[in-house]
């Protein structure tokens, strides 16, 4: 079992930044993927970014250029640094852990934390 812990949410002008953080209660780097996903108001919840094991990324089209998904393997972390802020950023944003293997595939998820952003 994975626990994730998230940070870094809050309250910011459009086109300020935030950095979030997911702490996990062991190792990441056996983790498949790590990835970030939000979910607005009346929205189905939606998949930001991704971190594979190899430290390959990935970004939704309406993030990429604006945040960052990186870990720190030797912290357990994962990070979502996110500039250039938009209203439409406003989400509850989750820390989100994938783990495949022959016998199942695995999710574990973070409290979420909200990320609101004005005009």
């Amino acid at each position: 079992q994975v626990q994730l812990v998230e940070s870094g949410g809050g309250l910011v002008q459009a086109g300020g930044s935030l950095r979030l953080s997911c702490a996990a209660s062991g190792s990441i780097f056996g983790i498949n993927f790590m990835n970030w996903y939000r979910q607005a108001p009346g929205k189905q919840r939606e998949l930001v970014a991704v971190i594979a094991n190899s430290g390959s990324t990935n970004y939704v089209d309406s993030v990429k250029g604006r945040f960052t998904i990186s870990r720190d393997n030797a912290k357990n972390t994962v990070y979502l640094q996110m500039n250039s802020l938009k209203p439409e950023d406003t989400a509850v944003y989750y820390c989100n852990a994938h783990l495949i293997s022959p016998l199942r595939t695995s999710d574990y998820w973070g409290q979420g934390t909200q990320v609101t952003v004005s005009s």
